[in-house]
């Protein structure tokens, strides 16, 4: 096993060939130990070459919405009002610290996301 950090494009797509061969590997064994540092390893390189920006919060919300199966109404209940939901989904109100409190804790949206800017 010879693995060092990787630095560019060719290194990183030898690692995604190298984790190919290596994924069905048991825990514990010499093949299992490259398999976990080379994980370790790519999650890195792709953190660092391709992050991935955090999500619109108004978009955050639909999305968790309809993960968890909740209508405008049941929003509604949340933040106080249907007619505060609408504005909000129409950009028309940005959410206060408070909404993004309750938005928080009833469905789980990182803070970070909530309390960017958007248009």
């Amino acid at each position: 096993m010879n693995i060092r950090p990787i630095t560019n494009e060719r290194e990183y797509q030898n690692a995604l060939q190298r984790l190919e061969l290596v994924f069905d590997a048991k825990k514990g064994t010499e093949e299992g130990n490259e398999l976990e540092i080379l994980s370790i390893l790519i999650d890195k390189y792709e953190h660092e070459n391709f992050p991935i920006g955090m999500p619109d919060p108004i978009e955050a919300i639909k999305f968790r919405m309809e993960q968890m199966g909740m209508s405008n109404k049941e929003l509604a209940e949340i933040l106080g009002f249907k007619s505060r939901v609408s504005e909000i989904f129409n950009r028309k109100r940005k959410l206060s610290l408070d909404m993004i409190r309750k938005l928080h804790t009833s469905l789980s949206i990182p803070t970070e996301v909530l309390i960017q800017e958007y248009n």
